[in-house]
């Protein structure tokens, strides 16, 4: 039989289990850390660049759009003007008045004109109608815009929120960087000059509760912290920091997605968003929406001749109830929030 050789029991290292499930451990989290950190950057550039394009379109649509918006008010205006003269100078049968008022209010509710809540004829109107259930549908609407608003800002509130444990973490980065790259403590000018800015960054993320921006810092200008992979106290550490640090990005990453979400959903964010499904289907956004105001001052412009034709008597009692042409061969849905229909209409 042959003889068993035995090895010497110190020959032979044996990793103890804790020490294996530590560094799997760690390295499970350094990966988390760096995925995460990747995640941040660009999100934090989807933002910027975002909102960089939304200004960009809001200059030129304004550019643009502010002419023709212009002449839309001045048309209102005048339209409105009309109207007060008709109901001040001509006189008319209770009932052809209340037929003129409802002409008037139809104008104004299906957004052709803009709405004049205060004008004395409009108060005569409101008592002249029934117009309970349609206040109390704006009162809702504005009830329900209210809360949506307020919905909103706690929305904001949430994701800015930064707990307390958050905040601390934070403040010691800081004061960690802050102590190493302090001009006051540089050698020279141009290590001075150097430090001026990096803490310059440092201030900066601190300020915005950036952690993600602060360990880039960290990273790019301090050697990585040396631990002892065979001591199970190094190891420990270095996870609890990591898990910390990972929790901390983790809401500072939905904090950002957040943030472009309802940057996405404001009126301009929408425009933009709209423009580029526009831009996927070949079409120029900004000159359809120019178009689409140029053709909606035709429409103004006509019920303006309209209105101006019945006040000098051009037009009979009768053919000025029957409407303005334009209204009566343009779906009524396409005359409300024209402007803010016009895009959602072509985009789709």
């Amino acid at each position: 039989m042959p003889r068993k050789t035995t090895v010497p029991s110190q020959s032979i290292k044996v990793t103890p289990l804790a020490l294996s499930q530590l560094h799997i451990r760690l390295e499970f989290l350094e990966k988390e850390h760096q995925s995460l950190l990747k995640q941040i950057k660009r999100k934090r550039t989807e933002l910027k660049n975002f909102v960089e394009q939304m200004r960009s379109f809001g200059t030129e649509f304004l550019n643009k759009a502010t002419p023709s918006f212009r002449k839309m008010a001045e048309l209102d205006q005048e339209i409105h003007a009309l109207f007060e003269e008709i109901f001040t100078t001509r006189k008319f049968g209770k009932q052809t008045l209340k037929n003129i008022q409802a002409l008037y209010r139809d104008l104004q509710v299906t957004g052709a004109i803009s709405l004049k809540p205060n004008s004395q004829q409009l108060d005569t109107l409101n008592e002249s109608f029934d117009n309970e259930d349609s206040q109390s549908d704006f009162s809702k609407e504005t009830s329900e815009q209210q809360h949506q608003s307020w919905q909103g800002q706690q929305s904001v509130d949430s994701a800015s929120f930064v707990r307390a444990d958050d905040q601390r973490k934070i403040r010691q980065t800081f004061l960690k960087l802050a102590e190493i790259f302090h001009p006051d403590k540089a050698r020279d000018s141009e290590t001075q000059k150097s430090h001026t800015e990096i803490m310059k960054e440092i201030n900066k993320a601190y300020q915005e509760g950036d952690l993600a921006r602060l360990l880039e810092i960290e990273r790019s200008q301090q050697p990585l912290e040396i631990i002892d992979n065979n001591n199970e106290d190094d190891l420990t550490r270095r996870c609890r920091t990591l898990e910390q640090h990972n929790q901390i990005l983790l809401a500072q990453y939905e904090k950002l997605k957040q943030e472009l979400r309802l940057t996405k959903n404001t009126p301009e964010g929408t425009m933009v968003c709209d423009s580029r499904k526009a831009a996927k289907k070949g079409i120029d956004a900004m000159a359809a929406i120019v178009e689409t105001i140029g053709n909606q001052i035709n429409v103004v412009s006509e019920i303006r001749d309209f209105v101006k034709g019945f006040k000098e008597k051009k037009i009979t009692i009768q053919e000025f109830l029957d409407g303005p042409v334009s209204l009566r061969s343009t779906d009524e849905s396409i005359m409300e929030d024209i402007l803010e229909q016009m895009l959602s209409e072509l985009m789709r």
